[in-house]
């Protein structure tokens, strides 16, 4: 299997940077017309593209860790290519994390790398390899953040990279939590007592289930995560107002 770069990763870039056009002209447009129509429809696929992008991106991070670890069947499996078809079932990796970004800015895992952890040569490596998904989403958001703070631009673009700086920074938050089937947990597995790691297998199926319907259910849940991630946001120098003017502008049917 090549390792070679997807054309459909690249497909996904295109329509960032399409987005990111549309945003700039839709920034002049909105002060010469007063519509904003130009300028919402560029950060919805700015960041619904750069979003899809990451999830590409967070998978890749778990499969390179893996492949440098001793897992040399991640190649076969495609993983290295950045095709975001072969992270799991399309509709669970691409369309369901797109569809709950739309409804409730809510970074949903997407996809998964599917890794022998039989050729894995240590716990470490196994540690690793499960951290390298949210810090690659962490890693995204400090240099979205730093290209907004450094590099002239429209609001309108500033406004889209900043919306996709803070959801890479709430996908790290929940990716991140010990929670059985998310990757914080799997940080931890390796460390754990087997009676400990056969009562995460067992509900590893439900309790992400159960997690996100508490932060979509529950409004203290929902904003005690929503407040951890911006207080993330603002410590690697992100700008609220322009992440909050770009969430306006994605959720734009509220």
């Amino acid at each position: 299997m090549s390792s070679r770069i997807s054309p459909w990763f690249l497909l996904l870039i295109v329509v960032a940077v399409i987005g990111g056009v549309l945003a700039t002209l839709g920034t002049a447009a909105a002060v010469d017309t007063g519509s904003t129509v130009l300028v919402t429809a560029g950060v919805v696929l700015l960041v619904l593209g750069g979003w899809a992008v990451s999830l590409c991106l967070h998978e890749f991070g778990h499969a390179y860790v893996a492949l440098r670890n001793g897992d040399w069947t991640v190649r076969e499996k495609g993983y290295l290519t950045l095709d975001i078809r072969r992270y799991s079932d399309i509709g669970w990796s691409f369309v369901l994390p797109i569809v709950f970004l739309l409804l409730g800015g809510i970074p949903l895992p997407g996809g998964a790398v599917w890794i022998n952890h039989g050729l894995l040569r240590s716990r470490r490596g196994r540690s690793l390899v499960s951290f390298a998904g949210p810090a690659t989403n962490l890693v995204l958001g400090a240099l979205l953040t730093a290209a907004v703070t450094y590099v002239p631009m429209s609001v309108g673009l500033a406004a889209g990279l900043s919306c996709l700086a803070l959801i890479q920074i709430l996908a790290f938050v929940l990716n991140i939590l010990p929670v059985p089937g998310l990757d914080g947990y799997g940080v931890l597995e390796p460390y754990l007592s087997p009676a400990a790691q056969a009562f995460g297998a067992k509900v590893r199926p439900y309790a992400p289930i159960v997690l996100f319907l508490l932060i979509i259910g529950l409004p203290g849940v929902s904003g005690l995560f929503f407040s951890i991630g911006s207080s993330l946001y603002g410590a690697v120098g992100g700008n609220a107002q322009l992440a909050g003017a770009g969430y306006g502008l994605l959720l734009f049917w509220r």
